[in-house]
């Protein structure tokens, strides 16, 4: 049986707490820039870029491309801005069993990676205000003097997520190449899925983010767990 060498974890909703902030930003953004949608189908496609899942919804509303594209610029800045803001304005806190977990990893000595569905300059944020910026180089990777070993945002892969582009990325940099080394975490069927793709040997769900267990258990998964520290069982 391969030993657990690398943990890929999901940022908001799985590390970070998330009372339905994204949402609730990605809603008004929405409604500022004249898109209709509801609130079901925003948390259906939680863990997606926004950008993409703005180009979904615009497509879906309008026809002709020209238009499309105007809508989906402008409501994404919009986006932006009102997330940034909140990010910037607000307090940010580690999830229920974060910090025990990455301290097990730690003197396990398996690696960390957080991955997400946001832009760097939000990850950033979210990340300096916790304090998990310190130790980790301008690859965003770590020093050796870091409570994680790797942030890593879309915009350093092909493709985000449901595509396991950031899970691979993560082994590239610590030179894994079997993913049945690497457990992936997440609180998205998104993040369900890009483990699936991975081929990692567990893509888990957490059930206390921004997805309940009857949400997320319809989703191919190894596992649905309470809260991140649940995978201390599984890392032998």
């Amino acid at each position: 049986m391969s030993a657990i060498k690398l943990v890929v974890f999901d940022m908001a909703g799985t590390t970070v707490q998330d009372q339905h902030e994204v949402e609730i930003c990605f809603i008004k953004a929405a409604s500022q820039t004249g898109l209709t949608v509801s609130p079901e189908r925003v948390l259906a496609l939680q863990g997606y870029s926004k950008r993409y899942v703005f180009e979904l919804l615009w497509s879906e509303q309008l026809t002709d491309p020209v238009e499309i594209q105007c809508k989906v610029d402008e409501s994404y800045q919009t986006f932006c801005e009102i997330l940034e803001n909140h990010y910037l304005e607000n307090p940010v806190y580690p999830t229920e069993g974060c910090l025990e977990i990455f301290s097990i990893l730690r003197e396990k000595k398996i690696n960390i990676a957080l991955t997400t569905g946001f832009y760097r300059k939000v990850a950033d944020i979210i990340l300096g205000k916790l304090g998990w910026l310190e130790g980790l180089n301008d690859q965003y990777i770590t020093n050796g003097n870091s409570l994680i070993d790797a942030s890593i945002t879309p915009d350093v892969v092909k493709n985000g997520r449901p595509e396991p582009d950031m899970i691979q990325y993560a082994m590239q940099i610590f030179g894994i190449t079997d993913p049945k080394q690497v457990i992936n975490i997440g609180d998205t069927p998104s993040d369900l899925l890009s483990g699936i793709k991975a081929d990692v040997k567990y893509s888990f769900g957490v059930t206390n983010g921004t997805h309940s267990e009857a949400q997320l258990s319809p989703y191919q998964n190894h596992g649905l767990l309470p809260n991140i520290a649940a995978i201390k069982k599984y890392l032998n």
